[in-house]
């Protein structure tokens, strides 16, 4: 039986619990997930080291998963956008069952193998493509035929799963094994290796576009502000970085159509827009290098 479906010992009597000792055992477990991930800090670092050159070059991000895997792959992928400006498109999330699966369940869709491998090849999976495949088990058929077929066009695969020696991520170029145990109802991995498996791609896509040039000292330069919230946090970092006013910073956003890092060239080294955007393309893309250059 897989680790992840295992019932508990520590907790065999749980619907007895009174409600205070009920609501312990489930936050004291849940911390085991930063362990796991801890423990995982080298495979991690591995899928970063190798995502970056794919993904400077034009590659995307695609997540594949179901069920409550599924669904933390699709909240990363849509969270990538308004956090670091990265492009809608270059973000893909399938999702076994397809997008009704995210309000319900779909029957037997994470179990049809073959739906998995035609998912990839109508998302035109490619070389330059990072294949994110998630599955608490391990051996999600829907999962491991996406890992097929994007082994096939030659993406980069990373698997990652909650329990060792699994098949997904001994396929996977790139393994990362989350060994969160027993859950305390079993099976239920909606619980902690889902809390994991969030810890994990928030690390991992996080630190991708840190490497990326999406973050300025651990200023987040690159953000999409489509909200008043965010308009309001763009405003303020500029003039963190820049040290210009209010009036200033937001003059500049302006012009540059709300782009933080031009803004922050422009008034910082007292050029035009367009002589800011040029710097920054000479840079790469890093306000690092084109404040200092």
């Amino acid at each position: 039986m897989l680790n992840t479906e295992t019932p508990s010992r520590q907790h065999a009597d749980l619907d007895l619990y009174p409600v205070g000792d009920l609501v312990n055992a489930f936050i004291d477990d849940q911390g085991q997930a930063i362990g796991a991930v801890r423990a995982a800090a080298p495979q991690i670092a591995a899928a970063v080291e190798a995502a970056v050159p794919r993904l400077a070059a034009g590659g995307r991000l695609i997540y594949v998963g179901a069920g409550t895997s599924g669904r933390l792959g699709l909240l990363d992928s849509v969270e990538l956008h308004p956090t670091f400006s990265w492009p809608r498109e270059r973000a893909v999330a399938l999702l076994a069952g397809g997008a009704s699966a995210l309000y319900e369940a779909v029957e037997g869709a994470e179990d049809d193998r073959e739906r998995g491998s035609a998912d990839v090849l109508a998302a035109g999976v490619g070389p330059l493509d990072v294949v994110l495949l998630l599955a608490a088990s391990g051996v999600t058929p829907y999962v491991m035929g996406a890992l097929r077929a994007a082994r096939a066009a030659g993406a980069l695969t990373v698997g990652l799963c909650n329990n060792p020696q699994a098949p997904i991520t001994l396929a996977a170029e790139i393994g990362i094994t989350l060994d969160t145990g027993q859950e305390v109802i079993s099976g239920s991995t909606r619980l902690k290796a889902g809390t994991s498996q969030k810890i994990a791609l928030n690390t991992l896509s996080s630190a991708i576009m840190v490497r990326l040039h999406k973050v300025h000292g651990n200023l987040m330069v690159d953000l999409k502000p489509t909200n008043a919230k965010l308009i309001g946090r763009a405003i303020t970092l500029t003039m963190l970085v820049t040290g210009a006013d209010h009036q200033a910073a937001r003059g500049a956003l302006d012009a540059s159509g709300f782009q933080v890092k031009v803004a922050i060239v422009s008034l910082s080294r007292r050029i035009s827009i367009a002589e800011a955007q040029a710097r920054l393309a000479a840079a790469g893309g890093s306000l690092r290098r084109a404040l200092d250059d």
